[in-house]
């Protein structure tokens, strides 16, 4: 497996999910801190969908702003809802600029079922074929300029289908974990996320 000097490494970003905070993301920012990297998190506000998405993404921008250097690249993780507010950040509001690792675990890339059960505007926009869902779809292959790698379960209840984790782009990998919050914790998940963080980054063209 390629590996990366503490040098080389970027320092990466920890976004998480609806009705979670960065705590939830412990388990990741642990483990990645033992290997030598530096990471940051973000707790959103709101995190119960009663912002847009777009509101969210603009928390990253303006933390990435303030916290590192404009010539300083880093990489960065989202995880369910997390990964959609991340997406937003890289294809509309400039990340493309400043992220060479995405990592996306158990988003709702092209919506859930669930997304149905809310009235929230936040909810609703993970719905399938929602506005929000075909506008950030129309132009995916931007995320093909980074090294972008998906986690997903097919056993996922809270993305439904759990396929709709996939984009069809980048590194897709399926780990048979058994319940949707556990994939920021089980191991396999720390190794994937470890492998993908480790990569070279693509030259730019």
């Amino acid at each position: 497996m390629p590996t990366t000097s503490n040098s080389d490494r970027n320092p990466i970003l920890l976004v998480h999910g609806l009705m979670d905070t960065s705590y939830k993301m412990r388990k990741i920012s642990s483990h990645l801190h033992n290997l030598g990297w530096q990471v940051w998190d973000i707790d959103l506000i709101p995190n119960n969908g009663d912002s847009k998405l777009e509101i969210l993404a603009k928390q990253v921008a303006d933390l990435v702003d303030r916290t590192f250097s404009p010539n300083q690249p880093i990489d960065l993780l989202g995880f369910s809802m997390g990964g959609l507010v991340s997406r937003y950040y890289l294809q509309r509001l400039g990340g493309l600029d400043r992220v060479q690792r995405f990592i996306s675990i158990s988003a709702p890339n092209n919506g859930t079922i669930a997304g149905y059960f809310s009235q929230r505007p936040g909810c609703m926009q993970m719905q399938p074929n929602s506005d929000f869902m075909q506008d950030l779809n129309r132009d995916v292959d931007r995320l093909k300029s980074l090294n972008f790698t998906s986690l997903w379960t097919p056993f996922d209840m809270i993305i439904l289908p759990p396929s709709s984790s996939q984009l069809g782009i980048g590194t897709e990998i399926s780990i048979p974990i058994v319940a949707h919050p556990l994939m920021v914790f089980d191991g396999r998940t720390l190794k994937a996320i470890t492998h993908a963080l480790s990569q070279p980054v693509k030259s730019p063209i």
